[in-house]
């Protein structure tokens, strides 16, 4: 074994462990009482017939990532609902590192599981980062155009991410993305020019039937450049959030976790009819 590989192992193994110690809410969340999210036994309303489906991102989870937009959606009269998924053996309470075509299998059968609890005939979607990009497998490749009305994507890997140029460096140290392929293999499917990436891009960026919505911020710094969050095709909404708001200074993780004037685009996407116009006072709405 190369020099570097024995740090590189002992190295992702440390990640994944700081990981959830940098998540103390976590267990928390596993025992606590209903958010009042994921409750099977709501039933969508005229005005919101679609039951919304929340996509955590990487080394999140099904409760952490949505403590406040899945409230959010739910007071403006939504069925909302979130799940866990790419889950590696023996990595507890953190999620999505697992192979994305699998956890796109594993979003098909909980959508179907939505549904049928709710008796509705589509989802919107909402993801953040690899839960952004993750379920446009599941649109293309799993059946899921026909299950799906709005896709919206915040801060989003849709072509993959260079992390400000270090994955640049991999072809340097022969094997790396190997390594990083066994302990993690959801982080290497999202490096850009992955094979997962190649093979989810070709063709175009979108499929038919599905309203697409992306949500980017030019202060990212996971997903590299933030450009290439965007996407190409006839029934896309390509939104950088400063054009909205010039002084939120939102990165990555805050997309997604508190902004809420991100969060009024969201619900704009998710109801085109009444939406209204998202600016800085979006914050206080």
């Amino acid at each position: 074994m190369l020099p570097w590989k024995r740090v590189l192992r002992p190295l992702t193994a440390l990640l994944l462990t700081a990981a959830v110690a940098a998540l103390p809410t976590a267990a928390h969340a596993a025992s606590a009482p209903s958010t009042g999210w994921n409750d099977y036994t709501c039933k969508p309303s005229a005005a919101h017939p679609d039951p919304v489906v929340l996509v955590h991102g990487t080394f999140a989870n099904s409760t952490d990532n949505w403590l406040v937009l899945a409230p959010y959606l739910e007071a403006r009269g939504y069925c909302v609902f979130s799940l866990d998924y790419g889950q590696l053996p023996g990595v507890p309470l953190i999620y999505g590192l697992g192979p994305i075509d699998k956890s796109a299998e594993q979003l098909q059968a909980y959508v179907d599981k939505v549904l049928a609890a709710t008796g509705a005939t589509k989802v919107d979607l909402v993801g953040h980062s690899q839960g952004g990009m993750m379920p446009r497998y599941y649109l293309k490749f799993l059946g899921g155009a026909a299950k799906v009305d709005t896709f919206v994507g915040i801060a989003p890997d849709n072509h993959g991410t260079t992390l400000d140029g270090l994955t640049e460096l991999l072809p340097y140290f022969p094997g790396a993305k190997d390594v990083i392929s066994a302990t993690a293999p959801g982080l290497a499917d999202q490096i850009a020019g992955s094979a997962f990436l190649t093979k989810l891009n070709a063709g175009g960026d979108t499929v038919p039937g599905v309203h697409y919505t992306v949500i980017a911020t030019r202060y990212d710094e996971v997903v590299t450049p933030y450009s290439s969050q965007f996407l190409s095709g006839s029934d896309v909404h390509n939104v950088l959030i400063q054009n909205l708001c010039s002084v939120d200074l939102s990165e990555h993780a805050l997309l997604g976790l508190s902004d809420r004037i991100t969060f009024h685009e969201v619900a704009n996407a998710l109801d085109p009819a009444h939406a209204t116009t998202t600016n800085c006072l979006s914050a206080l709405s």
